[in-house]
C-alpha cells in the first residue's frame, strides 16, 4: 500500500530528522554481542502490555525488565504483582515505576534498549515518535493511531526508524500464528488461484462492563475519566473496529497481498450501548479492491449473541478458513482439501513466536521495521470505521488527503474535555 504524501502531526513536532540520524542508537548488536543483557521498558500496564513483557522475559534469557510506565500507578502495582517466574529478571524498583501521562518520557530516559508499546493507541504516535527519536529499538501493539494524523506520524517515524537503525516489531499477532502463516502463504502464493472475496468476522463480548460503572465521580476531570474507560472512547481506543477488529482488518490486508484499496462502504451503530462514551458496538463493511474483488467485515460487541471469529477467503481452487484449524475446502465448501499440523515441538503460540523472533533478530544485528505495514493496515481499519460513521463511500485517497485528528497531543489528566457527539451516518462529517 502506497502512501500518498505525508505530513507531521501538528503538535509531535520534535528534533529534526538531521539532527536526530546523528544519535544512533545505545544497543547494537551482532558482532559479539550476543550475551549483552537488554533493559526492557514497558509502557502500559494493562493486560496485554503485561502479556508483551511476559514474552519478551520468555523470548531471551539475557533481558530483564528494567522500568515500567503507566498513567496510573495502580496498574504498575497489578501488572509486577501478576507476572510470575523470572526472579532476578524483574528490576523495577520504586525509582523506575512512573505514573502520569508523562511516565512514556522517564522510562525512555530509564537507561533501558527496548520498549514496549502498548497504552492505549490514541497515545500510540506520540509514544512511537518518542522512542525512535529516543533511540530505543520497539515493539508496538495494534493499532498504531486512532486517527489520520496519527497515521501520517507514524509512517513518518517509520523514516526516521530506518534512519536511525532502530526496529519495529508489530502487533498484528495473526501474523505469526504458525499455521495461520501456512495458510495464508497458500493464499498469496497464488497456489489457491484467485481471491473472489473475503468475509471476515469479528462477533464478541464488550471487553469491558458498560455499566453501572462508567459514571464520572464527582471532582474527577474529563479526561482522567475517559482514560480510565479508555475503550469508551475514540480518542483513546479509535472504538471496537480499530482496537479489536483490526485483527481481522489486517487479515483482510493480508489476503490481499497488503495492496491498498480502492474505497469502503459500511455501516454500524449503537443498539447494545447505552454507556456515556461514544463508540459504535456494531460495523459491517465492504472493501472495494482491485479487480473487482469485495471483502466484508462484520464486527458486534454484544453480550448473548452468536460469537465467532472467522476467516473466509473464496479462491479460485478451494476456501480458506482460519484462525482456529487453519484448513482449505474443497469447491463444494465441505471437503477439507488441507488441514494444519502442527509439527512436534514447534511453538504455536502467536503472541511468543512475535517476541522469539523480535529478539533474535536483535541478537542477529537484523533490524525489523513494520512501521509502515502497520500504518497502512491502521489506516485500513480508519477508512472502514469513517465509511461506517458518514455513511458515504470513501477512496483511499480521500483518507491520506484527511487532516482527522481526534484530540490534542497537549492533554492533562485534570484537564476538561468534552465527550465527542456519537456520530450519525448522513451527518457525521469526515475531515
Amino acid at each position: 500500500m502506497n502512501s500518498p504524501s505525508l505530513s507531521r502531526r501538528q503538535l509531535l513536532a520534535g528534533t529534526a530528522v538531521t539532527a536526530a540520524v546523528a544519535g544512533f542508537p545505545n544497543l547494537l548488536l551482532g558482532q559479539g554481542a550476543n550475551n549483552a543483557k537488554l533493559k526492557i521498558g514497558l509502557i502500559g500496564c494493562g493486560g496485554r502490555g503485561s502479556g508483551a513483557a511476559t514474552q519478551a522475559l520468555s523470548a531471551d534469557p539475557n533481558v530483564v525488565l528494567w522500568a515500567m510506565g503507566d498513567a496510573f500507578p495502580e496498574a504498575i502495582k497489578s501488572s509486577l504483582d501478576g507476572m510470575k517466574g523470572f526472579e532476578g529478571r524483574m528490576d523495577v524498583p520504586a525509582e523506575r515505576q512512573f505514573s502520569g501521562l508523562d511516565a512514556y518520557q522517564k522510562v525512555l530516559e530509564s537507561g533501558v534498549d527496548v520498549v514496549l508499546l502498548a497504552a492505549p493507541p490514541g497515545f500510540r504516535p506520540q509514544h512511537l515518535r518518542a522512542a525512535i527519536e529516543a533511540g530505543k529499538h520497539v515493539f508496538s501493539e495494534k493499532p498504531m493511531a486512532v486517527d489520520v494524523a496519527g497515521v501520517k506520524s507514524v509512517m513518518e517515524s517509520t523514516k526516521l526508524a530506518k534512519q536511525k537503525g532502530v526496529a519495529i516489531q508489530h502487533g498484528f499477532c495473526w501474523r505469526f500464528a504458525p499455521g495461520v502463516r501456512e495458510l495464508y502463504g497458500k493464499i498469496t502464493s497464488g497456489e489457491l488461484g484467485r481471491i473472489y472475496s473475503v468475509y471476515g468476522t469479528y462477533m464478541g463480548s464488550p471487553p469491558k462492563p458498560l455499566q453501572p460503572g462508567m459514571k464520572k465521580d464527582a471532582g474527577m476531570a474529563d479526561v482522567e475519566w475517559q482514560l480510565r474507560w479508555w475503550n469508551n472512547f475514540e480518542w483513546t481506543s479509535g472504538g471496537p473496529l480499530l482496537e479489536q477488529a483490526i485483527h481481522t482488518v489486517d487479515k483482510v490486508a493480508w489476503a490481499m497481498g497488503d495492496v491498498a484499496p480502492i474505497a469502503a462502504v459500511g455501516n454500524g451503530g449503537r443498539a447494545y450501548r447505552t454507556d456515556a462514551g461514544n463508540v459504535y458496538d456494531h460495523y459491517n463493511i465492504a472493501f472495494e479492491y482491485p479487480g473487482g474483488v469485495i471483502c466484508h467485515l462484520g464486527e458486534r460487541q454484544y453480550l448473548g449473541c452468536h460469537t465467532e471469529v472467522v476467516d473466509r477467503i473464496y479462491c479460485e481452487k478451494g476456501t480458506a478458513v482460519a484462525p482456529s484449524t487453519p484448513m482449505v475446502l474443497g469447491l463444494d465448501g465441505k471437503k477439507r482439501e488441507w488441514v494444519y499440523r502442527a509439527p512436534a515441538g514447534m511453538e504455536q503460540n502467536m503472541y511468543q513466536v512475535c517476541h522469539n523472533e523480535f529478539f533474535a533478530s536483535l541478537r542477529k544485528g537484523e533490524i525489523i521495521n513494520t512501521g509502515e505495514y502497520m500504518a497502512n493496515s491502521t489506516m485500513l481499519g480508519l477508512i472502514a470505521r469513517e465509511a461506517a460513521h458518514t455513511g458515504q463511500r470513501v477512496t483511499w485517497e480521500q483518507m491520506w488527503n484527511s487532516t482527522q485528528d481526534l484530540a490534542p497531543d497537549t492533554l492533562k489528566m485534570g484537564d476538561a474535555f468534552p465527550v465527542a457527539p456519537v456520530p450519525v451516518p448522513g451527518i457525521h462529517k469526515f475531515a
